[in-house]
């Protein structure tokens, strides 16, 4: 049972095969097998690699199912129209774009087994990426942000100078009415004269000035403080919302691209090895010998070959001689009076009827 499964697998016909030796028959067994093992292969390959996309199992599993299906028809379809001529050469250039198509099945295989089989250390590259990137987006986000912040942090410090220099002013002014009042400065009178109540009144009308600048300033500063605040706060929750992009970067492309990184040689051999096991059944037919399945297939093509030929050959031998049999006939009735005169009566009428209804139809018009 299994034996016949793996015959039909290799594309061969049954009925032919069933004529031959066992021997015969174990050899496209063979040859099936290695194209149903190949689609289950595709099959897990497809399926890790779609459950990457999807993160959905089932659906993984049911296109993995269809993309198994797909290569086991194409191997099938493959190894089932490499004929044996006899010819070495031949063989070989009509098994090319087999071999060509069988490389890119490879190809398409061998990759999501790849990812799997390199996960840990694709995870590790990713990792690396993950966090050049969250690096990367908090640099670009501050790009955004720092500039504003920068622009109030120097208003902040704009209404602190205000205020410093308010206060450099008051205590010049204080030093100056003490001094006048010592007599150490200005009339060098000592006690509190006019000069010193004009000195005191400006030093006072400045700390006015002074605490009520304090208190507008501080008002500012702390409405600017909260737009810092605020602003920090967008910055934090940008970087929050955008975190999660960057974490589920992992998805098949970023991958593929992760495996690149890696050392190619062990995905070259695992290449390789798809590469053989899906060319097998191809080098397999080119390189067996031309067996009993081969000569009755070959026999039972020529034989409706030759049929279609003989038959195409008998059809144009039959509408040749129709021809002939045709222009014969016509060249006997040609100079028969009867016929003459059948004719003539008919064109006679048929005229007379045309005329008529010309007469009608100008009539009507007038």
């Amino acid at each position: 049972m299994l034996n016949r499964f793996f015959i039909i697998c290799s594309g061969a016909d049954t009925y032919i095969l069933n004529n031959c030796s066992k021997g015969e028959q174990n050899k496209y067994a063979g040859i099936g097998a290695t194209v149903f093992f190949t689609a289950v292969m595709a099959f897990i390959a497809a399926s890790y690699a779609l459950y990457t996309v999807f993160d959905n199992l089932y659906s993984a599993i049911f296109f993995g199912f269809i993309w198994g299906l797909l290569i086991f028809n194409l191997d099938r379809y493959i190894v089932s129209t490499i004929k044996k001529t006899g010819n070495i050469v031949d063989e070989i250039i009509h098994a090319l774009p087999r071999i060509v198509l069988a490389i890119i099945i490879a190809v398409v295989i061998s990759k999501p087994l790849e990812l799997k089989i390199f996960e840990k250390e694709i995870n590790q590259v990713l990792l690396e990426q993950k966090n050049s990137m969250t690096l990367a987006n908090k640099m670009q986000i501050a790009e955004q942000y720092n500039p504003n912040i920068k622009a109030l942090e120097n208003d902040i410090k704009d209404l602190e100078n205000q205020v410093n220099l308010k206060e450099v002013e008051v205590n010049s002014l204080y030093d100056t009415y003490i001094s006048e009042a010592e007599g150490t400065a200005g009339t060098k009178l000592l006690g509190k004269g006019p000069v010193y109540s004009e000195k005191r009144e400006k030093h006072d009308a400045a700390l006015a000035e002074l605490q009520q600048l304090k208190l507008d300033n501080k008002t500012k500063i702390r409405g600017i403080e909260t737009n810092i605040a605020n602003l920090n706060d967008d910055y934090e929750n940008q970087i929050i919302s955008s975190q999660p992009i960057i974490n589920n970067f992992d998805g098949l492309m970023a991958r593929v691209n992760a495996l690149e990184k890696l050392p190619w040689l062990p995905s070259f051999f695992i290449f390789l090895l798809f590469l053989a096991i899906e060319t097998s059944p191809i080098f397999a037919k080119l390189l067996s010998p031309k067996g009993a399945y081969d000569y009755k297939l070959e026999d039972q093509e020529m034989a409706i070959k030759t049929n279609v030929l003989q038959n195409k050959n008998q059809r144009e031998a039959m509408i040749k001689t129709d021809y002939a049999l045709n222009d014969r006939i016509y060249k006997d009735i040609e100079k028969e009076d009867e016929l003459y005169t059948y004719k003539r009566t008919k064109a006679r009428e048929l005229m007379q009827l045309q005329a008529d209804a010309f007469y009608k139809h100008q009539k009507n018009i007038l």
